[in-house]
């Protein structure tokens, strides 16, 4: 019996010892740190920023109000005030030089734990964590749907001329009206459907929202061209309705460009109806093609003598 008693022991003593080396090498689990700061912090004109970060001690011991959270940026120390935001919650307004484009800080926090009336003093970090200061914010666009050929506006702010408005990662033609302010228009897609609009540029990619592209009819007059070499004849387009704030630029390609002389057609914002000289070039038979009306594109037949 004495033997099993010791056998015992002998068993019990590591299995003692490894959950108390457990208990050490987890101990920094006992306070967390959140940080709750955006990674990406728009511009402003103060140049202040709040950083700001929950702290919760999950010991036991911990003695109440007896914590000091802190925050280390640009190798100084500040100390955190309560923020309305909720309990637990602590933040910093700091000011950011003029010229920079990334931050990097952590968060510390002093806290005191009692157990069997002695207290002992303890520290928790945050991993270094780093922010990026973005110039460029989307707000929205002017409008969620629209027909191909419709020119859309974006607002939002530090918008540069090598901005480019993307559906579903295709390209549009933008137009950079100022730095508050982008246009594009709606691509030769195909209606009927749901397409993600981005803003990209040099610094990166932002989401804008979804847009739908909606189905048009349209009347063109004649349905189809023969002309000789040099001659112009005129080609009518006519929309159902008048066309949309901004107006509407019909997306025409061709497979025979050495026989087609023609300008870009645009509709003017509440016009339904336009109308193009087209001028024969080089001998040739083909046709103009319409995408994005009708049942996706329409063909325009023409033959230049």
């Amino acid at each position: 019996m004495e033997k099993n008693r010791i056998l015992q022991a002998r068993r019990f003593w590591p299995t003692l010892i490894g959950f108390l080396m457990i208990g050490l090498l987890t101990g920094c689990k006992e306070f967390v740190i959140t940080n709750l700061t955006p990674s990406q912090l728009p511009a402003n004109p103060s140049q202040i920023y709040t950083f700001s970060a929950k702290f919760e001690s999950k010991s036991r011991g911990f003695v109440a109000n007896s914590m000091q959270p802190q925050i280390v940026i640009d190798g100084k120390i500040h100390d955190l005030q309560p923020s309305p935001v909720g309990p637990n919650v602590f933040e910093f307004d700091y000011r950011i030089p003029a010229g920079r484009s990334e931050v990097a800080y952590y968060f510390l926090a002093t806290y005191e734990v009692s157990f069997n009336n002695k207290a002992s003093l303890r520290e928790a970090y945050s991993p270094v964590i780093r922010s990026t200061l973005t110039s460029r914010q989307v707000l929205s666009m002017i409008a969620n749907r629209g027909p191909v050929g419709a020119r859309i506006g974006v607002v939002g702010q530090g918008f540069t001329a090598q901005d480019v408005v993307t559906l579903n990662g295709q390209p549009t033609r933008t137009v950079f009206e100022s730095n508050n302010a982008l246009s594009f228009f709606v691509p030769a897609v195909a209606p009927g459907r749901n397409y993600q609009v981005a803003v990209s540029g040099p610094t990166g990619s932002q989401p804008v929202g979804t847009f739908r592209v909606d189905p048009i009819g349209i009347e063109i007059f004649p349905a189809a061209l023969d002309l000789s070499q040099g001659e112009t004849q005129s080609l009518t387009f006519t929309l159902p309705n008048a066309a949309p704030t901004g107006g509407l630029l019909l997306d025409i390609t061709t497979d025979v460009p050495d026989s087609v002389i023609m300008p870009e057609v645009f509709v003017p914002a509440g016009s339904n109806t336009v109308t193009v000289p087209v001028r024969g070039g080089l001998p040739g038979s083909g046709a103009l093609y319409l995408t994005g009306f009708g049942g996706g594109e329409i063909a325009i037949p023409i033959t230049v003598r």
